[in-house]
Parts: C-alpha cells; sequence; structure tokens
C-alpha cells in the first residue's frame, strides 16, 4: 500500500491527466463513479456520494467541480523529480481538491458526523452555466446539511464567504467620419477613454462583514473598437468586470455599476453571480475545523466560489483546499504533495475527532 503522500500525489495525477475542460468533463464523471465507493450518476456532469440528505447526526458535504480551464500546453500532467510537486492543468484548480475527497471516500472513515460528497462540472464558466444550483434544485435533501466545505484552492486556509461577480458590456456611441477632418466626426474611442479613465481613479472599497474584509473593485477588462487607420469610429465596446462584498446584494451592486458607467455609455449586465454568506463565527463545525488545523487562518474570499451557490438555498458554507490560489488558471499551474498531505489529515482529524 503506497503511503498516504504517494496516494494523494498518484491520485491527483491521474485526475489531472483525464481530460475535462468545462463541457467535456464526461471522463472526469465516469472516473468518479468508478472509484468512489457507492457513487452515483446524478446527471447532468453530476456525481453523489455517501449521505446526501440530513438524518440523525450533522451532515457535511464535500463539493468539488470537476471542470477545468482550457489547456495551456500543460495537459498531461507530471509529478516533479523528486516527487514533491504535481504539475498540470487543474492541478491547482480544483483537482488537488477532487483528489482529496475521493481519497476521503475511499477510506472508510469512522466519523462522527455524516459525509457527503458532491461533484458538479461548469464551474469555470459563468454563473448560469454551472451545474450545480440546477443539482441543489434536483436533489434537496442536500440542502438540509450542517455545513459544505467547498474544495477550492486556499492553500489549507478556511476563506469565509465570496464576493459576488458582474460581468457586463459598456457601449460608447459617437458619430464615425473621415480622421484627416475628426472635428465633424465624434469619436466613440475617444468617449470610451474618458470613461474607463473615470473608472480608473476609483479605489477600491473596504467592506467589513461578519469580521472579515473584502473589497469592492470595478476594472475594464477588454477594450474592442476602430474600423480603419483614416476612420474614427462611432462606436467601442468595453467589457467590465465588478466585484462585491457580501453585505451587497445583487441589485445594489448593479446599481452601483450602473451609476459608475451610464454617465458615459450604455451598460448592458452579462451576468450577476451573487456574493456568498459568511456562516456564524460560532458555527461549531467550522470551529471544529479550525480545532483540527490547530488554528487554521480565516480569511476573506476574494473571489466568487460555488458558496454562494450553496448560501442560496441555506447552507451554511466555507472554502477549505490544498491548492494553491496564486497558480490557479496558469500555464505552469501545480500543487505540492505536502499540501494534499496536510489538507487530507486535517479533514480526516475533523471528522473523525
Amino acid at each position: 500500500m503506497p503511503d498516504l503522500a504517494d496516494r494523494l500525489a498518484d491520485r491527483v495525477l491521474e485526475l489531472v491527466d483525464v481530460p475535462s475542460e468545462s463541457h467535456s468533463e464526461a471522463e472526469a464523471v465516469a472516473y468518479v463513479l468508478d472509484r468512489v465507493p457507492g457513487a452515483r450518476d446524478a446527471g447532468d456532469t453530476c456525481v453523489l456520494a455517501g449521505v446526501t440528505e440530513r438524518r440523525e447526526r450533522p451532515l457535511v458535504l464535500f463539493a468539488g467541480h470537476l471542470d477545468t480551464v482550457p489547456a495551456q500546453g500543460n495537459f498531461p500532467g507530471h509529478r516533479s523529480e523528486d516527487g514533491a510537486v504535481v504539475h498540470g492543468l487543474g492541478s491547482a484548480d480544483m483537482k488537488a481538491g477532487v483528489g482529496v475527497m475521493v481519497e476521503l471516500a475511499r477510506a472508510e472513515l469512522d466519523a462522527s458526523v455524516d459525509v457527503g460528497f458532491v461533484f458538479f462540472g461548469r464551474e469555470e464558466l459563468p454563473f448560469g452555466d454551472s451545474a450545480l444550483t440546477p443539482l441543489l434544485a434536483r436533489e434537496p435533501g442536500l440542502a438540509t446539511a450542517d455545513l459544505a466545505i467547498v474544495m477550492e484552492p486556499t492553500s489549507n486556509e478556511i476563506h469565509a464567504g465570496c464576493v459576488g461577480n458582474i460581468n457586463a458590456t459598456w457601449t460608447f456611441r459617437g458619430v464615425a467620419g473621415h480622421s484627416a477632418r475628426p472635428w465633424l466626426a465624434d469619436n466613440a474611442i475617444h468617449r470610451a477613454g474618458r470613461g474607463i479613465a473615470a473608472l480608473a481613479e476609483l479605489e477600491p472599497v473596504d467592506h467589513e462583514f461578519a469580521g472579515l474584509v473584502f473589497r469592492e473593485v470595478v476594472s475594464a477588462v477588454t477594450v474592442h473598437g476602430g474600423v480603419a487607420r483614416n476612420v474614427v469610429p462611432d462606436a467601442c465596446v468595453v467589457e467590465v468586470n465588478m466585484r462585491y462584498a457580501p453585505g451587497t446584494s445583487a441589485a445594489e451592486a448593479e446599481a452601483k455599476l450602473r451609476a459608475l458607467c451610464e454617465p458615459h455609455g450604455e451598460l448592458r449586465v452579462d451576468g450577476n453571480a451573487p456574493s456568498g454568506a459568511v456562516p456564524d463565527v460560532g458555527h461549531a463545525l467550522v470551529s471544529k475545523l479550525v480545532a483540527a488545523g490547530d488554528g487554521l487562518t480565516v480569511a476573506p474570499k476574494q473571489a466568487w466560489t460555488p458558496v454562494a451557490e450553496l448560501a442560496a438555498v441555506g447552507v451554511d458554507a466555507i472554502n477549505f483546499g490544498p491548492g494553491a490560489p496564486r497558480f490557479a488558471h496558469r500555464r505552469d499551474e501545480q500543487v505540492e504533495v505536502a499540501a494534499l498531505v496536510e489538507s487530507y489529515t486535517i479533514l480526516e482529524r475533523f471528522l473523525c475527532g
């Protein structure tokens, strides 16, 4: 029997080598169904295992997405020569977390709580494409869980809550004309420049929520415009991203963004993923997890994660996983084997006392 480090490293490398870019998760679904005892196909890229509805004991769910972003020359994966690091697509986000979930499900632990496992696809796509929210509607028993641990990359810290995420299209209109006589035209790119400059002057706004500080930020992320070098353009399109703190509703965040953008151009909101609530500081199971890690760091999640989808159906949820956020979605994506061992060991202690 390989030791824990090798088992976890081999598991994660196997998962990395299963192709599962968003919308192509079928092989990963088959892998989990084959490797996790008692797993059942829950449809639409989703797999469930263990206890999936609360009984007499508290219910803890582990949740992880199977999909990855597109490859960047980092598929298939490999293990470093010294064996200390697993490299490859999705290794940090989040096949490291899925690997730990698979090994926990196979371990037949003598847990003091009931344990369930939720695997799902399409998390790396816009919020409306996620397979998790429809799964929660099809499987209402999941909403009876006392705590969900989403195995997102957190470097084995507890990241509570998550920021909301708005994607929008900002369109600037002008009047086309000859670039030799620009005073007869109205340059849409110049209009966009003034709008973008106004956004660039904004400082991040800190919001304290449940004792944690989240940052509200707005960024212009793409610019599209122009016809030819001798044409003053009559349209320019800018894509905008806003991240907003827990405690701010989706409607309130959209109103703020419109107030910033609409004095300069037309704004169309393309997607608005709500923020995720932070569990109460005194949540018994969260406190137990902190203790299992000898005083785990608790930090705000300055990103959007599926804790928001779980919070929407009334489940307290946190982020905790072995991947390092700094390696997520990178060409050199990787996870340290020591981090896999640490994550597994903390969660085993948490479940079994």
